[in-house]
């Protein structure tokens, strides 16, 4: 896991403890900025997931129907992915730790506040708009970034378990606060998660650095200290160049094909299965731990298939990768509403379809790193992952229309596995070679 000698020999003596102590065994302290990394984007994905537990609850206390709070939740969704691109820019502007530290504290004041609501639109507000801004900061972009940063080499594998950190976590806290949920009320479950959040803080505060130069290396595979990029002054025109950055991709058709293919990777995902999974069981008799349970074992598979996956983007073709996984992943979904529910057919699901949860990630923010540079991948990513969160929205929305209006999520499940389908032949329309790809200017 070492970087070059000459890089480690850079070590500065006021470069703290940690470091140093890395430096003495030959570890980059990259490795140590993506340990951080996982741990926090596995604390923020608790607040993701926490919708999947509250629908039923927040219907029973509040006398609010499937599709009201799934609007909410909706809403969510889109802030969340509209939030990306402009994330990635308050990174470059402000470091990556302020950041993160003004999401994580937005995520526990809209937790914190959600606890004392009693009207539908405190839901739309604190889960919709509070708690959207602050995962939007510290989702798949926040790990993006660090991996372009920090890494040149190992950079899918690093993009891997970033990512396996934010959609495990999801899951796999779902059976703690589906029990808690379910023996104390949802409060005390949502008290978990800020307990949780405010621990990712701290470690936050204690090993995150915003960049390699910070600590006096180059990133992970190459000798040279990297200068700090030229800054943005003004929010003006901090707002603006993500703006800027888009207008520039948006001639790329490699943009389009990864925006809608993403679009298509959130609706299959967050947005359906996420956020309706325990609902959806709930209609076949099975309780909100059992169904919190399968969750987890797609997160467990999720964390082999997404590891993997970085693995296998280092190594392969990622456009034929995503083929694959866009295919199986349709095929998966398409199986589903023939299933009976039972424990071994949803045992099967669990275990193919979390091998495919989001490992499209690490071999779209390949193509993304490649073909737009190491600073603007960020930004370019924020863009293709906004598509995949109003794709999430979509599906949340509208699963949840479905089961209100015809008592049924069959339709939303027999749609998304067709969508994937149609993505698997879509990106097959990626050519190569990069070169011929139009690149995103140094400066906007």
């Amino acid at each position: 896991m070492a970087g070059s000698s000459e890089a480690l020999g850079t070590q500065p003596a006021g470069g703290g403890w940690l470091t140093r102590l890395l430096g003495r065994h030959q570890i980059h302290y990259g490795w140590a900025v993506v340990g951080c990394t996982f741990l926090t984007m596995l604390a923020t994905a608790a607040a993701m997931g926490a919708p999947g537990i509250m629908l039923e609850p927040l219907q029973r206390e509040f006398g609010w129907s499937n599709a009201d709070i799934s609007a909410a939740m909706a809403i969510r969704l889109a802030v969340f992915g509209l939030m990306a691109p402009f994330a990635a820019a308050f990174m470059n502007r402000f470091g990556i730790r302020r950041v993160v530290f003004a999401a994580i504290a937005m995520i526990v004041a809209g937790i914190a506040g959600s606890l004392f609501m009693t009207e539908l639109w405190h839901l739309v507000a604190l889960w919709g708009i509070v708690i959207g801004f602050g995962t939007g900061m510290t989702a798949l972009v926040l790990g993006a970034t660090v991996a372009a940063r920090w890494f040149s080499e190992r950079r899918g594998l690093v993009i891997g378990l970033l990512t396996a950190s934010n959609a495990t976590g999801q899951l796999v806290f779902l059976p703690i606060l589906a029990s808690l949920s379910e023996r104390f009320g949802w409060r005390p479950a949502l008290v978990l998660v800020v307990t949780v959040l405010l621990l990712a803080l701290a470690l936050v505060g204690f090993v995150m650095r915003d960049r390699p130069s910070d600590v006096g290396l180059p990133p992970y595979g190459e000798a040279a200290v990297l200068p700090e990029p030229p800054q943005v002054h003004g929010m003006k025109e901090l707002l603006r160049t993500p703006l800027l950055v888009l207008a520039e991709a948006a001639r790329s058709h490699t943009f389009w094909v990864l925006f809608l293919t993403f679009f298509i990777c959130g609706f299959s995902t967050n947005g359906l299965i996420q956020t309706h999974w325990i609902t959806l069981c709930g209609d076949f008799g099975i309780t909100p731990v059992g169904a919190a349970g399968a969750l987890a074992v797609i997160g467990l598979f999720d964390l082999v298939g997404t590891i993997g996956s970085g693995w296998l983007s280092d190594r392969f073709d990622n456009r034929r990768l995503l083929f694959w996984y866009y295919g199986l992943r349709g095929l998966s979904l398409l199986y589903l509403p023939f299933s009976d529910f039972s424990f071994y057919s949803l045992g099967l699901f669990a275990v193919f379809y979390g091998l495919d949860w989001v490992a499209t990630v690490p071999p779209t923010v390949r193509l993304v790193a490649e073909r737009f540079g190491r600073e603007k991948a960020g930004m370019v990513f924020g863009w293709v992952f906004t598509a995949h969160q109003l794709g999430a929205a979509s599906a949340a929305m509208g699963a949840g229309v479905s089961r209100t209006e015809f008592a049924s999520y069959m339709p939303a499940i027999t749609i998304a596995g067709t969508l994937c389908l149609l993505a698997a032949l879509l990106i097959l329309s990626v050519s190569r070679p990069i070169e011929a790809e139009p690149k995103v200017p140094a400066t906007a």
